[in-house]
């Protein structure tokens, strides 16, 4: 998907790596997941050919909440520290995220500062604030539901149905979300 969102032209691509639900996974599965996700950051050399930079966004390592392994910390962080020269897409990978908990997150952050409640102020205190708005938001799997994902920074954006399952959607599913997203704005992200 990297490839061909790099072919297509696409500024910001932001995948739902792991979500704050799903650590009630059946054990075994979480494992791998969090295999998948240590190999996913650690395809440095590939990203770095293509030109992209890896951001993340999810609790805070130090979150009395957080639960992402050490390794997986150590991986994250490399692969930021790795491709933070590159100057093309911007490849953001929300693990260990929930928008719920994002936006909860933001507004505690502000109350214990002693900061206004405003729509500027919780966006200027989201996991990644210069993350753009939203384009398009894409949903696998032939769910016509919307997840736990980007729910502050999707406001407005059109919705991509796909039948295809994560694992099997294609770079022509991509294409067709790209042209929703381009069909409502000039300049996807």
């Amino acid at each position: 998907m990297v490839r061909a969102a790099v072919r297509l032209g696409v500024d910001h691509l932001t995948v739902f790596g792991f979500s704050t639900e799903n650590w009630v996974r059946p054990r075994q599965e979480v494992r791998h997941i969090l295999g998948l996700h240590e190999k996913l950051f650690g395809r440095v050399a590939e990203l770095n050919e293509l030109n992209v930079r890896v951001r993340w966004i999810g609790r805070p390592f130090d979150d009395r909440a957080a639960r992402t392994p050490r390794y997986v910390q150590r991986a994250i962080a490399k692969a930021i520290r790795d491709t933070e020269a590159n100057t093309g897409m911007t490849l953001t990978v929300a693990f260990d995220y929930g928008s719920r908990t994002e936006i909860a997150h933001a507004a505690e952050t502000l109350r214990r500062t002693g900061q206004d409640i405003t729509v500027e102020s919780i966006g200027s205190c989201l996991y990644e604030p210069e993350l753009p708005p939203v384009d398009v938001l894409v949903r696998t799997s032939g769910e016509t539901r919307v997840s736990n994902f980007l729910l502050w920074q999707s406001h407005g954006a059109p919705i991509s149905f796909a039948e295809a399952a994560w694992p099997d959607y294609s770079s022509t599913d991509l294409a067709d979300a790209v042209a929703l997203a381009r069909r409502a704005s000039p300049s996807p992200h």
